[in-house]
């Protein structure tokens, strides 16, 4: 059991949530993820470890309410436990010197980018961040992103925050103005898609972290098979950090959307539950 430590809701249905997980803690690396249950009888769902603090043993997850196992996370309180928590997992950001790096993010894709963006500064990188959402409200970790990036430009659909208008807008301006040498994205496929499109022609170096399906993070199960370059990866034990350029980002799409209706069939027939303090 991991205790909760700190519950913070950041946006609607996004809650940040420090946890006791010391050993985790100790091992993990920017770009690595953990494997979660809230409850022993709960699927297995991955999810980025947005910081992690040896000395404490604490670890940071950022947490959206979709179905019903992330609704079970986000209602946990201070002193509430999760059942499980495996890992870190995954190949760690290859955190090296560059140049100039812009790092885009779209919804709680800033969770990811956050401690990425952190270890390519620490190496003396130039990070500029581009940070968007639907709506101002919807604009997650701001604050933190501001702090490691040298400068960040926060873009909203409606414009109630920011710029007005999409991250790839802001993306193709930086491009035509400054040199830079890698750009790193994280966020909803089709947004992670369109940033590749906008830096291929150009040939800058473009790395995205993918949110396939997972079931057990180890790469037995097969379920976050990806297409990279004409060939299949795991993203657990590949990635999760893969070429833009050379993902298969439809096919991406499509094995993301196969279990919706069997999601949307279950939330309704399990109503979401907090998991109790002892």
């Amino acid at each position: 059991m991991y205790r909760v430590l700190e519950t913070e809701i950041v946006a609607p249905d996004v809650t940040r949530l420090r946890v006791l997980a010391p050993r985790v803690a100790t091992h993990w690396r920017p770009g690595q993820f953990v494997i979660v249950r809230p409850l022993r009888d709960n699927e297995r769902i991955p999810l980025t470890v947005a910081d992690a603090d040896p000395d404490t043993g604490a670890i940071t997850l950022v947490v959206q309410a979709v179905g019903r196992t992330t609704h079970l996370l986000c209602d946990l309180t201070v002193g509430g436990h999760v059942a499980d928590i495996t890992g870190p997992l995954g190949q760690p950001t290859d955190a090296k010197h560059v140049g100039t790096v812009v790092a885009v993010a779209g919804g709680v894709g800033s969770a990811i980018i956050y401690p990425r963006a952190k270890a390519l500064r620490a190496v003396d990188n130039t990070v500029l961040g581009i940070l968007g959402g639907r709506t101002a409200a919807l604009v997650t970790l701001e604050r933190e992103l501001a702090v490691v990036c040298d400068e960040l430009f926060v873009t909203t659909d409606d414009g109630s925050a920011g710029r007005k208008g999409l991250v790839t807008e802001v993306l193709t301006d930086l491009l035509a103005e400054r040199r830079v040498d890698l750009v790193f994205a994280a966020g909803p496929v089709p947004m992670m898609a369109a940033v590749a499109e906008v830096t291929r022609p150009l040939e800058i170096p473009t790395e995205c972290s993918l949110n396939p399906i997972m079931v057990d993070g180890t790469g037995m199960c097969g379920g976050c098979r990806v297409d990279v370059g004409g060939k299949t990866r795991f993203a657990c034990v590949d990635g999760p950090e893969f070429d833009a350029h050379a993902v298969d980002f439809e096919r991406l799409a499509q094995r993301n959307r196969a279990y919706l209706d069997f999601e949307r069939r279950r939330a309704e027939l399990e109503p979401c539950r907090a998991v109790p303090a002892p």
